[in-house]
């Protein structure tokens, strides 16, 4: 993996003004993927989409952790169900026709 696709976490820590134990305990959960390059702890550029939702979650609606996991357990299901009614949907229109 390239180090250019790479987000050094103690960096975010600053930008984002949370403590580096948030991105531990979010690793814990399995909610986000850290990779440790030379005692430097990294999470992939693609992830940060994400963290910015889970940061702003923490922070604006003071959600621990553990909340969080659940919140992105339910939008998870959310989706599903939704990309299932959608499939749904367009065998039902195959059937009006």
């Amino acid at each position: 993996m390239k180090i250019e696709n790479l987000i050094a976490i103690p960096a975010l820590c600053i930008y984002y003004k949370v403590e580096l134990s948030f991105f531990d305990n979010l690793n814990e959960m399995g909610l986000l993927e850290i990779k440790t390059i030379e005692e430097m702890q990294y999470i992939h550029s693609d992830a940060i989409f994400e963290i910015e939702k889970m940061i702003r979650i923490h922070q604006e609606l003071n959600v621990n952790t553990a909340g969080i996991d659940v919140v992105f357990n339910l939008l998870q299901k959310i989706d599903a169900l939704q990309n299932e009614l959608i499939s749904t949907q367009n065998r039902l229109r195959l059937y009006e026709r």
